[in-house]
C-alpha cells in the first residue's frame, strides 16, 4: 500500500515510524508537513526533535512538505491519514474532498463552536466530514496510545472505526503488525465520543492525583467518568458496548493514569496552583481536553445528559471553581442509585 500521513506532530510521526519499520509489509509510507521548513528539517536530521526526541526516522520513510505539495502527496495513494489537532481537520478535509483514496483521522475531540454556524455547538470529526466532504469514504483510528511508545515499537492496540468496511480493512492492512494490533469497529460515533470525552476526564483525574486524594478517589473518578462518557455516547447514537472497549475504557484508563498524558498533566498543574495558561504553556503540545470540555458539556446539556464530572472540569477551567471547591462540589452531590 501507498500511505500518506498528513501532519508531522508527535502522533503522526509515531505512526509513520511504526508503519515504515514494518519493512516486511511492503508499504510505502510518506510523512507530510504543511510547513516546508519542518519537512526539510525532518529530512536533514532524520528525526523529529521537537515532538519525538531520540526517535530516528527509518530510512525508507519518505518526507514531503509545503502547502503547495499536498496534491502530489496524496496523488496515487491507497490510504490517507489526517494527523492534526481537531482544529486543523476541517481545512484538510476540504482539501481532500475529491480524494480517491480512503481517508482516516487520528484526531480526538470536538471542533470549537463557530458563532455564525447553524448549530450552536462544536462537531466531532465524523460530523465535520459529513458537512464538508459527505461523499468521502472515511473513518478514525483511535484507542489507548502514547506516541512515544508507538514510535518505540512497544505493544499497542487500536481500533479502526468506519461505516465503510473497505476503510476498516484498509486501516487494518496498513497498520496491523507485530507491535500494533488494529481491531475493526463500525461504531464511529462511539469511538469518537470515547476519544473526545476521555481527555476531559483525564484533567479531572490529574487534579485528583495532584491534590493527593488517593487511589480510591481516582478509581471512583474513572468509573463514574466512564458512565458519563457512555451516557453521552448513547444519546448521540453510539452503542453502549463500545465504551467497554479500546476507545472507551482503554483510552480513558491510559489517559487518566499515564504520566505521558498531556490532559492529566493539565490537571496536575492546576492542582499545584498554576493558571490554565501556565498549565497549557508548559506542555509544548495540544491538550485537546482543554479545548473540547465546554463543547462536551454543551452537547450533553442539549441532550439532557447529566455529566457532573465534566461540568466541574469546565467550571475549573473557566476559573469559577478552585481545585478544592471542584472536589467539594462533586462529593457534596445528593446520594443516588449507581446508574450506568
Amino acid at each position: 500500500m501507498n500511505i500518506t500521513i498528513l501532519g508531522a506532530g508527535a502522533w503522526g510521526t509515531a505512526l509513520a515510524v511504526n508503519a515504515a519499520s514494518r519493512r516486511s509489509a511492503g508499504h510505502s509510507i510518506t510523512l507530510w508537513s504543511r510547513d516546508a521548513a519542518t519537512a526539510a528539517r525532518l529530512q536533514a536530521e532524520r528525526s523529529n526533535s521537537r515532538y519525538l526526541p531520540g526517535v530516528a526516522l527509518p530510512g525508507n520513510l519518505n518526507i514531503a512538505g509545503g502547502a503547495g505539495t499536498l496534491a502530489d502527496a496524496i496523488n496515487g495513494q491507497d490510504l490517507l491519514i489526517i494527523a492534526t489537532p481537531v482544529s486543523g481537520v476541517r481545512g484538510l478535509l476540504q482539501d481532500l474532498v475529491q480524494a480517491k483514496a480512503p481517508v482516516a483521522w487520528l484526531s480526538k475531540g470536538f471542533e470549537a463552536a463557530v458563532a455564525s454556524a447553524a448549530q450552536p455547538y462544536g462537531l466531532m470529526v465524523h460530523e465535520i466530514r459529513a458537512q464538508v466532504a459527505p461523499a468521502l469514504k472515511a473513518g478514525v483510528l483511535s484507542g489507548p496510545s502514547f506516541a512515544q511508545e508507538v514510535a518505540n515499537g512497544q505493544p499497542t492496540a487500536l481500533v479502526a472505526a468506519s461505516e465503510h468496511a473497505d476503510v476498516r480493512a484498509a486501516l487494518v492492512e496498513g497498520f496491523h503488525g507485530s507491535t500494533l494490533r488494529v481491531y475493526a469497529n463500525d461504531d464511529i460515533v462511539g469511538v469518537e465520543v470515547g476519544g473526545a470525552v476521555k481527555n476531559v476526564l483525564a484533567i479531572a483525574t490529574g487534579l485528583c492525583d495532584g491534590l493527593q486524594l488517593g487511589l480510591n478517589a481516582r478509581a471512583a473518578l474513572i468509573t463514574r467518568g466512564l458512565a458519563e462518557m457512555t451516557r453521552l455516547g448513547v444519546a448521540l447514537g453510539a452503542r453502549a458496548e463500545t465504551f467497554t472497549g479500546l476507545s472507551g475504557l482503554g483510552d480513558l484508563v491510559l489517559t487518566a493514569t499515564g504520566d505521558l498524558s498531556r490532559n492529566r498533566k493539565v490537571g496536575l498543574a492546576l492542582a499545584q496552583g498554576k493558571t490554565l495558561d501556565q498549565a497549557v504553556a508548559s506542555l509544548g503540545h495540544v491538550a485537546e481536553g482543554v479545548y473540547c470540555a465546554r463543547t462536551v458539556v454543551q452537547r450533553a446539556a442539549g441532550l439532557g445528559v447529566e455529566m457532573p464530572i465534566s461540568q466541574a472540569v469546565v467550571a475549573l477551567l473557566d476559573g469559577k471553581l478552585t481545585p478544592p471547591e471542584a472536589v467539594s462540589l462533586l462529593m457534596g452531590r445528593n446520594p443516588t442509585a449507581e446508574l450506568p
